[in-house]
């Protein structure tokens, strides 16, 4: 019998209650929402219960919505597979803007650990716990987040960047 996601959504509330909530199905998967705070336990649930077998994690993401509240400005995204069942799950767990941090799950799953890493290279997530975190992919050096929304597209001091190179229209430019 496969598992079913009115099953996964049931056992979910029935265990953690309103620290599960927004269940939907987008693109054939399960996604919900689960408070930063529960999000260690319902991942270690997922994984351990003998019915939901959550037995992979395929993906931790981040996200900056710099237009929330500022309790909601920044997201973990979870991507789990149950391989017995092939049943995929999508949650996601808001965090704070001043402070973002959330618990590693990198005792769940090794997998994290670079993954952790990446995200927050990219938009400085603190993973507590995390055994070795630290920039993986940009520079020790660098003191910014590259993917959170107020970092710039391109600096404007560059040179190399002039429109009339590629092909864009600019004000002094005649256009007979």
């Amino acid at each position: 019998m496969a598992l079913e996601t009115s099953v996964i959504e049931e056992k979910l509330t029935d265990k953690f209650g309103d620290k599960v909530t927004g269940f939907v199905i987008i693109k054939d998967i399960l996604s919900f929402e689960v408070e930063a705070g529960a999000m260690h336990d319902v991942m270690q649930y997922l994984k351990e219960d003998a019915l939901l077998r959550f037995n992979f994690l395929t993906d931790v993401c981040g996200i900056h919505y710099p237009d929330n509240e500022v309790n909601r400005q920044f997201a973990v995204t979870y991507h789990m597979h149950n391989w017995y069942d092939n049943v995929r799950i999508r949650f996601k767990s808001f965090l704070n803007g001043e402070a973002p941090e959330i618990d590693s799950v990198t005792d769940l799953y090794l997998g994290a650990n670079w993954q952790e890493r990446e995200t927050y290279d990219f938009y400085g997530i603190i993973f507590k716990g995390h055994p070795q975190l630290k920039r993986i992919l940009n520079m020790d050096e660098m003191v910014s987040f590259p993917l959170r929304k107020e970092f710039p597209l391109e600096d404007g001091g560059r040179t190399d960047k002039d429109d009339r190179f590629f092909g864009r229209k600019t004000d002094n430019v005649n256009n007979n």
